[in-house]
């Protein structure tokens, strides 16, 4: 093999799973393009070294025939069910959630060591909410335990709050264990909540749009507010919203695993590396009225209206959350969030019909 290669397990494997398991909860502005006007587009904006593999992760065959084939020198690996919400729904979309996406990530580990590939760089997208919300600062992945006068570093502990953010959990200790027995060079790329509608890659040809969604289940936090401004809908914070969330632009996020995957080898982790993939904490209310703001900006007239909190959460949290390693791979911040809020608030404007056709999706359904 010649060059930096690299398997990219992520954006279309999640389309897929949206438009076959849960259409009708999700409500993105515009769907994706087919992935063979994707991949044209790519090779017309200069990047026509792509090959397009469709199958499923959860497909024990597939992937190590997949590994075989194409031999990666690394992965990055983000084909999940990305939804907290959605796994919260009921017993089924719980175990959908924990099946698909633990046993995606076991195959994979697997596959590399089966197939002799246990050089093979692995990065994935884990969450930043294994970590729970902790009363004291956040380290980037462990923490020093002290015991009867001896100390050693330990993993941090997991404290998920939902059965995604569980997933994830059980990833981060599985990397752990295939790195150890199996030498797998692993990088844990705890990524916050993603905010922006573009990268510098998908602005040259629309066909290489990524998702936006603005539903409850799919939309994250931002993005739903973003979303309700351009509706003329009462922004919706639940409770008091002074718990700060974890945030990076999608800008930064994409950078940071480009940074990783096409990395010298000689640079790649010996050991389980944790990134916590974030910029800086932001409380819900000011994301609130930071959104506000920009709406206000562009003519809207955004209402921020409180609302009783379905959650189960300290509505007071004031996160820390260390990000050193992070911070020293990709630099400074590249959109900062008011900017991300302004994109996104733009981006919604041209598809507002779509928006107001979908008001519904604001909040939470009572499925059956």
């Amino acid at each position: 093999m010649t060059g930096p290669r690299f398997l990219r397990l992520a954006l279309h494997g999640n389309s897929r799973y949206r438009g076959r398991r849960v259409r009708r909860l999700a409500n993105g502005t515009a769907d994706l393009a087919p992935i063979e006007e994707r991949s044209a587009a790519a090779a017309d904006t200069g990047r026509g070294n792509l090959s397009i593999v469709e199958g499923d992760l959860v497909d024990r065959d597939f992937v190590a025939e997949l590994l075989a084939v194409h031999e990666p020198r690394a992965i990055v690996h983000a084909a999940a069910q990305p939804s907290a919400p959605y796994s919260q729904i009921n017993g089924e979309r719980a175990n959908d959630t924990q099946h698909n996406n633990l046993q995606a990530t076991r195959n994979l580990l697997f596959g590399l060591q089966e197939t002799g590939l246990s050089d093979t760089h692995v990065i994935e997208t884990t969450t930043t909410g294994v970590y729970g919300a902790p009363a004291f600062p956040i380290p980037e992945g462990s923490a020093v335990m002290e015991n009867e006068g001896e100390r050693e570093e330990v993993p941090f502990p997991a404290m998920a709050g939902s059965w995604y953010h569980q997933t994830k959990s059980f990833d981060a200790a599985n990397l752990r264990l295939a790195n150890e027995q199996f030498g797998l060079p692993v990088s844990d790329v705890r990524t916050a909540i993603v905010y922006g509608s573009s990268t510098t890659e998908t602005r040259e040809d629309d066909r290489l749009a990524t998702r936006l969604d603005f539903d409850y289940y799919f939309g994250t936090v931002a993005h739903r507010f973003c979303a309700q401004a351009v509706a003329g809908y009462p922004v919706t914070v639940y409770g008091r919203g002074e718990q700060r969330k974890p945030f990076v632009s999608l800008e930064d996020t994409v950078e940071g695993l480009a940074r990783l995957a096409l990395g010298a080898p000689e640079k790649r982790p010996a050991a389980h590396t944790v990134y916590n993939q974030v910029t800086r904490p932001i409380s819900i209310v000011e994301v609130a009225e930071t959104i506000a703001s920009a709406g206000a900006d562009r003519g809207l007239d955004v209402a921020v209206e409180h609302f009783e909190n379905p959650r189960e959460e300290d509505e007071t949290h004031r996160m820390e959350i260390a990000n050193d390693r992070y911070a020293d791979l990709i630099g400074e911040e590249r959109i900062g969030f008011e900017e991300g809020m302004t994109e996104v608030i733009g981006a919604l404007l041209e598809r507002r019909e779509t928006i107001s056709a979908h008001e519904d999706r604001f909040l939470p359904d009572v499925l059956e």
